[in-house]
């Protein structure tokens, strides 16, 4: 049976958590049994959506969190209190993932209060409705590029000189990298380049022991929807699958938490897909 979302939008990316309706299902599903234990695990964009799902989860699996978020305080703090709530400790610092130097200072500062990376999570992204590809701003094609692939970009270079033998790195690709989005055409093709990223550096460090694996959700409900869809087109979001609805964001994390721990010991180069059913190949 399809399920449809109430009809809403909000001005500005990448969206706020706490002002959607119905609020997205972070909580993890069953208890955790310490498959990160004594793990740091980095994540960009964790203040809500997946990002702060795949936190909850990791914290709740024994890790200690630190994200980037852009400029949603008040949804980075509630999750900071859910990690505490887990046993964790959390770290929690705002910025423009696109610049270089203050990413590269977040990663010295995880580094000062952790003193080790094991897990990173290239999360943060944007993406702008448009109907028709000769009407995207040049603006917001470099723009959606910054956020998205620079973005993962810079975090990678700057985690991956303090990553050892074991550590894992995951990227959030999308189902538009596979299919496509003829109304997010600059977002699919960022998406597409992420994509592009596990297969080629998954081979450059498979022989230092690190793991480069990806996940392409399909429509999960995330701020992300109202902030990039007119309202009435997010309460069809999702109804299309053959699930028949959208998923959720703690439908997503338990991939991420396969690919961060040993459980996926043996893959790397490889990409998940909680997409509501659709086939998917390439």
């Amino acid at each position: 049976m399809n399920q449809h979302m109430p009809a809403q939008h909000q001005k500005h990316q990448p969206g706020d958590e706490h002002e959607m309706k119905p609020q997205p299902d972070y909580e993890p599903r069953y208890r955790g049994s310490d498959r990160l234990k004594g793990k740091v695990a980095v994540i960009s964009g964790a203040d809500s959506g997946i990002g702060r799902a795949t936190a909850v989860l990791f914290a709740r699996e024994g890790a200690n969190v630190a994200f980037f978020y852009h400029d949603e305080h008040e949804d980075a703090q509630e999750t900071v209190r859910l990690i505490e709530a887990e046993g964790a400790k959390a770290y929690a610092k705002s910025g423009d993932i696109a610049d270089r130097k203050a990413v590269f200072s977040f990663v010295d500062e995880v580094l000062e209060k952790f003193g080790q990376i094991d897990i990173l999570m290239n999360n943060a992204a944007e993406q702008h409705y448009q109907e028709e590809f000769e009407n995207i701003p040049e603006e917001q094609f470099v723009r959606t590029y910054q956020t998205n692939v620079f973005g993962a970009f810079h975090l990678t270079q700057a985690v991956l000189p303090h990553l050892k033998e074991g550590a894992s790195i995951i990227v959030t690709t999308s189902i538009t990298a596979y299919k496509g989005q003829d109304v997010l055409m600059d977002y699919a093709t960022t998406k597409g380049a992420l994509l592009a990223m596990v297969r080629a550096l998954s081979g450059s460090l498979a022989s230092k022991g690190i793991r480069v694996n990806g996940v392409a959700p399909g429509p999960i409900w995330t701020p992300l929807i109202p902030a990039s869809f007119p309202s009435e087109q997010v309460r069809e979001f999702g109804s299309n699958t053959p699930l028949g609805r959208p998923g959720q964001p703690n439908e997503v994390a338990p991939c991420m938490l396969f690919l961060a721990c040993e459980d996926s010991s043996y893959m790397t180069g490889q990409v998940l897909h909680p997409n509501g059913g659709t086939p998917v190949g390439g």
